[in-house]
């Protein structure tokens, strides 16, 4: 079960976060998992990813809130890297967060100029970590 505590990310694993713009986004309903990649910013310790109402991941997220996010670089067998996130998703539909999101997203991903959308359209999903594990981004000691 994942817990409600939110985790910090420590200053290696925010650089990896906001280094990549793809993670891999998990859900699931009745013992059915379902993967997709996304796209995502990070800020202040949420992740943040667009979705559309008639995905199966919102779908998903209706019935249940958890969800696992997992952004990587796999170059070769060796100096992998990694953070997987576990925790609650929320969506955000309207408002300010919404606004400030579409903006921040709107600026960074060119697919949205593309394929725009307004409030009540198209929601964002913020990622609220419970619990995270990472590899390859251990912190250098001095």
């Amino acid at each position: 079960m994942v817990s409600n505590k939110q985790v910090k990310f420590t200053k290696r694993e925010i650089s990896f976060l906001l280094d990549n713009v793809v993670c891999r986004v998990a859900t699931s309903h009745n013992d059915i998992p379902h993967i997709v990649p996304v796209n995502y910013i990070h800020e202040n310790h949420f992740i943040y990813f667009a979705t559309d109402y008639g995905t199966k991941k919102y779908r998903d997220l209706q019935k249940n809130k958890r969800i696992a996010v997992i952004v990587d670089v796999y170059n070769t067998s060796l100096n992998n890297k990694a953070l997987l996130i576990q925790g609650t998703a929320e969506l955000i539909e309207r408002g300010n967060e919404f606004k400030r999101m579409y903006k921040i997203f709107e600026k960074k991903f060119e697919w949205v100029g593309i394929d725009p959308w307004k409030e009540g359209e198209a929601p964002f999903v913020k990622v609220h970590p419970a619990k995270k594990v990472s590899w390859g981004l251990e912190e250098q000691l001095n």
